[in-house]
């Protein structure tokens, strides 16, 4: 017998994975290399059949050193306690004959099947074969990750092997026909069809799926032709129930078309008919005509005589029109000469008012430099005696000097104040740095949180709902209440997260912790009742587990590669870590490594653990209440999910305190700040005062100078002022004769105009006689073609009439 290297458990009779789907009624025991409890040995009920496993034989896979099976001839199931080997000799049948790793539902490369430490590996499996036993040979090489092959111990390709093994109808592939552990759920999602085709490729010959698949498409093609044959059923009888409907159109169209014949013969015979009728008329209205051309010849004649006046008369309206416009025209060259005097006699009426405006300009010239030379004269006298009483001012240096070392010294402690301004703006800009820097660290913290709380919305919804409304609502709770545990834990490191969220479940890593059964209900009902939420919530211990000291020292335990307790790995709020210890006894079950691993069955046997963390798998320990018999099972370890992000709380807080302290430094630089510009403000208003009083003694000072040169200027404005004289008597006089010089002239283009207006006078009169003798004429000539329409419309009634009649 053989047994798992480093890898020892009680038997149990459970069953653990499946195979080839045989008799369920023979199972060979297999060879170990060290000792262990043997599995039951059935023996063969029958011979071997093509394809039976008859030897299976495996080197460095997976738990074994080595170790060879001998089946019986009807291998169905492999059973044996946790631990034995069941998944090994599973996988190796699997690889052996040629199958993925995938099909495993396990690792996705095939080096990984190599035991670990090991460079290669190997698997040999023997079927039974009527010609011969087939020996299927496959060595793995683990740094290439890359398979060698063998058929009776001569070198191969896979794709033979797949072949041989086909051709024996051994389908690893096929979950009816070889089921591992790992794809029991994807056995039990197939449906029913997926069952049928999966039993029919396992257990039927290999052209059943395929006849199997040709009776579906014909089906599907029998369904289509009954569908087309459907179609053609109802549109033909669509075209009969047509072509009853058109019969009565056709009948319709024959009794039409012998109504238009017989139009036809008709309209033939219409117009002999017509001719006879209208030659009798033709006779008729030849007589009437003749009588009307004669009537229209006489009113021809009678109306000669009154063309003729109407013409004489139109010649002499046209001579009388032509004497009207040469007045008319003799008029407006009249007119146009008296307005051109009027415009001359405009002219010279604003000459003579530009005349006298322009000497009522000089006399307010006149005036108004009289009055300036007045004010000059006064303003002259009052600078001198201003002047006189500068004179007898003291003398101003000894104050302006005591004032200029006032400023001097002012501006010193102006400039020592600015530099402390600017030292404080300095400082405070450096602590401004400083501040966004720890905002940023805590921001970033922050963030990391954030990820927890996405995990925790995305997997659980109701959880993360029922968070935000415990923020908004703390005050509704007598005690402290704590957020879900896997909010609340920091891992010390993200690698161990693994080990927590596989020793707790995950219906208490998403629950609430309280202190108080009252704050429990109060919450639950708001939460659960009221808003329909699926949350947990747990009640943490009265009295704190949270330091509760292992009951083995970890130095004890360091012997067997054990590195800390689960507590140890995290940190969390007292109320979490004293529920975790006494619910989960945290602080109670260690954690080792590899080598913990490899001395398992001493481990187990020396320390009496109860729960085991090694690197990759977690042990649970319990003794058998009726044999008193260890009895040890072992699972891989998930991983992790919620508890991979780590915030390092301690840092944090460091981080918050150290924000305070900048805050309070920027409040004592602000104030600092604040007291050195209002000792800045005060003293730029002393200096502004200072210089104000001595502006007031400088100009004190210099006002002696400025006021004789302003007495000078004065008197110099004053001595222009008088020279330019203007006499008004000589330009009064110069402009009384330039107006008597424009009357005379304007009284003699009076005289012309008034000529003018009655040369146009006699003309206007002329023209109205005119234009009443060409009334005259065109009331007579009125009234002859009055007359003249008369007797043209008495005609062409009489051509009308004419024209009426038909034609001959």
């Amino acid at each position: 017998m053989a047994t798992p290297s480093k890898k020892t458990s009680t038997p149990s009779p459970q069953p653990s994975k499946r195979a080839l789907p045989r008799d369920p009624s023979s199972e060979v025991p297999s060879k170990r290399k060290n000792s262990a409890p043997q599995l039951p040995l059935l023996q063969s009920s029958g011979p071997f059949v093509e394809g039976s496993i008859v030897r299976i034989s495996m080197e460095n896979f997976l738990t074994y050193d080595i170790c060879e099976v001998s089946p019986g001839p009807h291998l169905n199931m492999i059973v044996g306690a946790n631990g034995t080997g069941k998944s090994s000799i599973v996988c190796a049948i699997c690889l052996g004959l040629a199958g993925k790793p995938a099909f495993m539902g396990r690792a996705d490369k095939v080096g990984f099947f190599v035991k670990r430490g090991c460079s290669r590996g190997m698997v040999e499996i023997e079927l039974f074969r009527a010609s011969g036993n087939l020996v299927i040979t496959r060595e793995i090489d683990v740094a290439k990750n890359q398979s060698f092959w063998f058929i009776n111990k001569k070198s191969t390709t896979q794709k033979i092997v797949e072949e041989k093994v086909a051709a024996l109808n051994i389908q690893v592939g096929n979950l009816c026909q070889f089921l591992p552990q790992d794809k029991v759920g994807e056995f039990a999602k197939l449906s029913k069809i997926e069952l049928l085709e999966a039993t029919e490729k396992s257990i039927g010959p290999p052209e059943m799926h395929k006849y199997h698949c040709e009776l579906k498409n014909f089906r599907e093609k029998e369904k289509q032709l009954e569908t087309s044959c459907k179609e053609k059923t109802e549109y033909l009888q669509k075209m009969v129930q047509r072509n009853e409907r058109y019969k009565q159109d056709v009948e319709r169209f024959y009794e039409r078309k012998r109504h238009l014949d017989l139009i036809e013969m008709l309209e033939a015979k219409r117009p002999w008919v017509e001719y006879e009728n209208v030659r009798q008329e033709y006779e008729e209205v030849k007589l009437v005509r003749d009588r009307v051309k004669e009537e229209v010849r006489k009113l021809k004649e009678g109306q000669i005589p009154i063309t003729r006046r109407i013409e004489e008369m139109e010649n002499e309206r046209h001579n009388l029109e032509a004497r009207i416009k040469e007045k008319a025209t003799d008029i407006k060259e009249a007119s146009q000469k008296c307005k051109q005097k009027q415009d001359v006699i405009e002219r010279k009426d604003k000459h003579i008012e530009e005349l006298q405006q322009a000497l009522i300009v000089k006399q307010n010239e006149e005036l108004d430099r009289q009055r300036r030379i007045g004010n000059t004269r006064k303003m002259i006298e009052d600078l001198q005696n201003e002047l006189k009483t500068t004179e007898n001012c003291e003398n101003l240096q000894p104050q302006i000097d005591a004032i200029t070392n006032d400023l001097r010294r002012i501006q010193d402690e102006k400039a020592l104040c600015e530099g402390e301004i600017i030292d404080k703006r300095r400082e405070r800009e450096t602590l401004e740095k400083e501040k966004k820097s720890v905002d940023d660290h805590i921001v970033r913290f922050d963030n990391l949180m954030n990820q927890k709380e996405d995990k925790l919305r995305q997997r659980f919804r109701d959880t993360y709902d029922a968070v935000l409304w415990l923020r908004n609502n703390r005050d509704k709770f007598k005690q402290r209440v704590c957020e879900p545990i896997m909010l609340t834990i920091n891992m010390k490191d993200n690698k161990n997260a693994k080990y927590i969220e596989n020793h707790i479940p995950s219906n208490d890593l998403r629950a609430f912790v309280f202190e108080s059964q009252e704050d429990m209900e109060v919450f639950l009902k708001e939460v659960r009742d009221n808003k329909k939420l699926r949350v947990n919530a747990v009640i943490a211990p009265k009295s704190s587990y949270a330091d509760k000291a292992p009951s083995r020292s970890l130095n004890e335990l360091k012997q067997y590669g054990f590195f800390s307790y689960l507590r140890e790995l995290f940190d969390a709020p007292d109320p979490v870590m004293s529920y975790l210890c006494c619910q989960y006894h945290i602080h109670e079950v260690p954690v080792g490594t590899e080598k913990t691993r490899e001395r398992i069955e001493r481990v187990i046997q020396e320390t009496r653990l109860k729960q085991i963390y090694t690197a990759e798998e977690k042990y649970v320990v319990k003794t058998s209440f009726y044999s008193n018999k260890v009895i040890s099972s072992n699972t891989s370890l998930k991983v992790a999910q919620f508890l991979t992000v780590t915030v390092d709380l301690e840092q944090r807080r460091h981080l918050e305190e150290q924000l305070k302290e900048i805050h309070r430094k920027l409040q004592t630089v602000d104030s600092g700040l604040i007291a050195l510009r209002e000792t800045s403000k005060h003293l730029e208003h002393k200096d502004n005062e200072l210089r104000q009083k001595k502006k007031e003694l400088l100009e004190r000072k210099t006002k002696k100078r400025q006021l004789e040169q302003k007495i000078s200027s004065k008197l110099g404005s004053l001595k222009l002022m008088e020279q330019d004289t203007c006499n008004l008597e000589e330009e009064e006089r110069k402009a009384s004769t330039k107006i008597k010089e424009i009357n005379v002239q304007k009284a003699k283009l009076v005289t012309e105009l008034t000529n003018l207006i009655k040369i146009c006078t006699s003309l206007h009169i002329q023209k109205v006689d005119l234009i009443l003798q060409n009334t005259t004429v065109i009331s007579e000539k009125n009234k002859l073609e009055s007359d003249y329409m008369a007797a043209s419309s008495q005609l062409r009634l009489t051509e009308v009439c004419l024209l009426k009649r038909p034609r001959l």
